[in-house]
């Protein structure tokens, strides 16, 4: 009756672990945490108490006809996905793969539309394999994952760890990305977790779409470029994915635009020197040409919120840390491993304003 009700009310999908069986759950007891997939624990403990088979298997034709009706697309869920990297890949997942490689004939057989969900904890070097052995035994439907985490030691950052397998994944054929944020496996997400695990996803679905060279994905990557060469900061930013946090964290430094930025410094800024080199240098294309020397617009509280939230370190801050590395990189005690990065703006506008006097005398 549920099922009907929220299907006459337009849901665009339901996940269903329709593949977890009886016959499966001999196969978890090896395993180092067991099954992680709500859905999937909740059926294996009505299986056990009932002495009975999956009820979402057994009526796995009525359920079709419900989503034929409203149409409503599947999403066979993997309550048998691994919960860790040790139980990857193991006879538990593989099995109920195969399981949902039937559910899914079965659903098209009746004119239902499926996806399959796919694993969140694999390792890096298994990521192709599974891609593949999906497409085989679920017969080319499409495969979305929940990651997957290619390492599991980074509680609190698994938005990489597990935008690094996305990414991946999707470079071998993922349909779809289930973002992760860094509270997974702590707890509930805030605002700026789901926008961090957002962003993330974004950067490995968009790296996924360069290496399968869809024409068109990498224009804006090469426009930044451009303006890029051309020290064009103000076209920098807005072909920026988050221009607020690439104009803040710009700022926070160095608050003018000038021709080069506060890593380098004026005198050894590469792209500045490139630009005298090259005959033909990019950075020298009309279009992207600009005014130069000029104090920033002021922030946006947005912007200003971001440089808030971050911690600052001073110059000395910076180089003690940077000190620690003295045994195991060379560094000298209290100096930075390079060159200083704090560069002032006054400097930075003194060294435009002479360089543009000099090339009006010129």
């Amino acid at each position: 009756d549920t099922l009907i009700e929220q299907a006459e009310q337009g849901v665009d999908y339901f996940t269903i672990h329709a593949g977890v069986l009886q016959q499966h759950l001999s196969l978890v007891k090896d395993r180092l945490i067991g099954i992680v997939s709500r859905g999937g624990s909740l059926l294996a403990k009505w299986m056990i108490q009932h002495n009975a088979q999956n009820p979402m298997y057994t009526l796995w034709e009525e359920i079709c006809d419900v989503m034929r009706e409203a149409d409503v697309t599947f999403s066979i869920g993997d309550g048998m996905r691994p919960g860790g990297l040790a139980d990857a890949t193991d006879l538990a997942q593989l099995a109920e793969l195969s399981t949902l490689g039937e559910l899914t004939e079965r659903a098209w057989r009746k004119g239902v539309q499926v996806m399959i969900e796919g694993p969140g904890h694999v390792p890096l070097d298994q990521i192709e394999f599974n891609m593949k052995l999906q497409r085989r035994l679920c017969h080319g439907a499409p495969f979305y994952v929940l990651g997957p985490l290619v390492t599991d030691m980074f509680p609190g950052y698994d938005h990489i760890t597990s935008c690094i397998g996305a990414t991946n994944a999707a470079w071998h054929g993922a349909s779809m990305l289930c973002y992760v944020t860094p509270k997974e496996h702590l707890g509930l997400p805030k605002k700026d977790d789901v926008k961090q695990g957002c962003v993330a996803y974004r950067i490995a679905a968009h790296a996924a779409d360069i290496a399968l060279g869809i024409p068109g994905t990498r224009n804006q990557d090469d426009e930044l470029t451009r303006a890029r060469a051309a020290l064009n900061w103000q076209k920098h930013f807005e072909l920026s994915f988050d221009p607020d946090i690439a104009r803040a964290y710009h700022d926070e430094d160095l608050d003018v635009d000038t021709d080069f930025c506060a890593m380098c410094g004026h005198d050894w800024c590469s792209v500045r020197i490139s630009k005298e080199i090259q005959q033909f240098a990019s950075g020298k294309s009309e279009e992207y040409q600009w005014d130069k020397a000029k104090v920033s617009a002021a922030l946006t509280a947005e912007q200003q919120v971001i440089l808030e939230q971050r911690g600052v370190l001073s110059p000395t801050e910076i180089h003690r840390l940077a000190s620690k590395t003295k045994n195991r990189m060379g560094a000298d005690a209290g100096k930075g491993s390079c060159h200083s990065d704090l560069v002032e703006s006054e400097k930075a506008q003194m060294l435009q304003f002479v360089e543009l006097a000099t090339e009006d005398q010129g």
